[in-house]
């Protein structure tokens, strides 16, 4: 294997990981920034408003979004593997 077979493989892999968990972390990152504001406003401070929120969200975007996120996997497992076949001079 080449230096850029690996670089390729390893820029497929980061990408697939951005891709399935961008939006899980995006929506964390909203719900937190959101519930921490309204914190903020009614000087609020219990730790379970501030986590089961975030637990919501996350659980939602994940039972939306689970079946792309599954093709996305599946189709850079098949990619992978395909790939280190020819790589390897299979």
């Amino acid at each position: 294997m080449t230096q850029n077979q690996v670089l390729y493989m390893a820029r497929e892999a980061v990408g697939a990981v951005l891709l399935v968990g961008g939006p899980i972390l995006g929506v964390a990152l909203l719900v937190g920034l959101l519930v921490s504001i309204f914190q903020a406003m009614t000087q609020i401070q219990e730790q379970t408003l501030s986590f089961i929120p975030k637990v919501v969200a996350v659980a939602v975007v994940m039972l939306l979004l689970g079946p792309w996120m599954l093709s996305v996997l599946t189709a850079y497992t098949h990619n992978l593997l395909t790939e280190l076949a020819t790589f390897g001079g299979m």
